[in-house]
């Protein structure tokens, strides 16, 4: 039997969310060898538009670079779990930042509503960091991409001088996801 994962990263412009895919992409294709593909889409306004970052991760050829059968759908806001909850698969995972979506749906997937960008503000001093924080989130509790590959990845695609921090909030994610179940 064949194997594909599919992860949705969703939000606002400015979020981190395409850095966050590319980042997941790369830590399965360069670092633990799997085949993956990563799209995005964003609003004429970079900033504080719609954004999203999908990322497929498989160990066959992709034939289709498109999530459709979400396995793991992150939200960012409310505007975004509105709008993708429905693609989530039943035995799927919804990620939401709570802090920022606070009606989730109701569904045949698992819900986790952590506190992502309160942990990056607290615990890093840098809301800007949730992205990295997600990650650690849902390295944890998908498994489908190691943690050292993930971790190797960070590092080659944060800005230099940054590489700490962002580890430091990539552990705090981890943390975390055991904390939550």
């Amino acid at each position: 039997m064949s194997f594909r994962y599919e992860f949705r990263l969703s939000g606002s412009g400015g979020q981190g969310l395409i850095l966050a895919g590319k980042i997941l992409a790369e830590a399965a294709a360069i670092f633990d060898g799997k085949n993956a593909t990563q799209s995005q889409s964003y609003g004429p306004e970079a900033r504080g538009g719609s954004s999203r970052s999908e990322v497929i991760v498989s160990d066959e050829e992709i034939d289709y670079p498109k999530a459709v059968n979400i396995d793991l759908l992150l939200c960012f806001t409310q505007e975004a779990c509105d709008k993708y909850c429905k693609d989530v698969k039943d035995d799927g995972i919804l990620l939401v930042d709570k802090n920022y979506v606070t009606s989730t749906p109701k569904g045949a997937f698992k819900t986790y509503s952590l506190p992502i960008t309160e942990i990056a503000e607290t615990k890093m001093g840098k809301a800007l960091v949730a992205n990295i924080v997600a990650l650690g989130v849902i390295t944890r509790l998908t498994g489908i991409i190691s943690q050292q590959a993930v971790e190797s990845a960070i590092l080659s695609r944060v800005p230099k001088g940054t590489e700490e921090l962002n580890l430091k909030a990539f552990n705090a994610g981890i943390e975390l996801a055991e904390q939550a179940g």
